[in-house]
């Protein structure tokens, strides 16, 4: 029971600070965007290929999350896209970001025009859907070459995000993977999931994910 008192009090902790997260976004008319995954699936290379075309419409800002090394943070800051690095290694390598971090990496980014956050998540497919950071959407990616079961397996990020890039779909002829039972077992979590096919090969899915958040896009 103790347990559970403590983790009830972490969460609702970080859900008041969400909340002045989500109200500081709605001021400022940005559009917040938490990117989760497993690791590997493709989040930073995701950004990669949709930065360059959307900021040539809307300024955007990254938050990086990881456990330890500045990589892909590095990668955001080759694009002259505002980026900060949050790292969990010292704060006992949580494998999640939280709203407090968000708040914090916040006051180091340049907003004022911003209409975009992107904050990629730590690599993982349990802990960061738990934890609300006062996000506008919630997004998740999937890579092609983690099989059909990972819906089912981890149905909590599946049921929270608003959609799914399914990624690397380049590969799909050189994998044994029943894409039916992968898309099945998507519908059997979230019946209404809209579900993207990505390639940051081919291009394929970039202009309908471009088209997607552009219709969040808040009026200024």
């Amino acid at each position: 029971m103790a347990l559970i008192k403590v983790l009830e009090k972490v969460l609702d902790a970080n859900d008041k600070i969400a909340a002045d997260n989500r109200r500081f976004f709605a001021e400022k008319k940005i559009v917040a965007v938490n990117l989760m995954s497993g690791p590997g699936a493709g989040k930073t290379t995701v950004l990669e290929k949709t930065l360059p075309p959307l900021v040539r419409k809307f300024p955007a800002a990254v938050i990086e999350g990881d456990i330890a090394t500045t990589a892909d943070a590095e990668r955001i800051a080759a694009l002259d896209v505002p980026v900060v690095q949050i790292n969990t290694d010292k704060l006992g390598g949580a494998c999640h970001l939280e709203a407090l971090g968000i708040q914090t990496a916040l006051a180091e980014l340049p907003l004022d025009g911003v209409r975009y956050l992107f904050v990629e998540n730590v690599g993982n497919l349990v802990c960061p859907a738990e934890f609300d950071l006062g996000e506008t959407l919630k997004v998740g990616v999937l890579s092609v070459t983690e099989g059909e079961d990972k819906p089912v397996k981890y149905p909590l990020l599946f049921r929270v995000i608003d959609l799914l890039l399914l990624t690397k779909v380049d590969l799909l002829p050189h994998l044994r993977l029943d894409l039916d039972r992968l898309l099945a077992n998507v519908r059997s979590v979230n019946a209404g999931l809209r579900v993207v096919r990505f390639s940051a090969v081919t291009g394929e899915g970039l202009a309908e994910w471009l088209e997607w958040l552009e219709g969040h896009a808040p009026a200024r």
